[in-house]
């Protein structure tokens, strides 16, 4: 039998609603079919430019994909701490924003 350990630290989770938990995994899905579209390019030699090209819808697809998470975040996560107090949360916020503009 394991002991379970006690940790210093916690870990945040977020329960998502059906349809976003839906739409998030749906967009992976097809982040991950586009990357293994671009291994295959590689593989079969394409034009680096035609790579480049689908390497750039792949990063536009990412920060769709980020531009919906965080939406969300903002509506509840952020929205839920700052009515019950927690401020410290804006300044999550501010980092995670300073994170995804570098």
């Amino acid at each position: 039998m394991m002991e379970e350990s006690s940790c210093c630290c916690t870990h945040k989770t977020k329960e998502r609603s059906p349809e976003e938990y839906k739409r998030l995994i749906h967009r992976l899905n097809r982040i991950e079919g586009q990357v293994r579209g671009i291994k295959g390019m590689i593989e079969k030699n394409a034009y680096c430019t035609d790579i480049l090209t689908q390497v750039a819808a792949v990063n536009a697809a990412l920060n769709a994909f980020n531009k919906e998470l965080l939406a969300n975040h903002i509506r509840t996560c952020v929205a839920d701490d700052i009515r019950a107090g927690k401020d410290e949360t804006l300044d999550e916020l501010l980092a995670t924003l300073q994170k995804l503009m570098k």
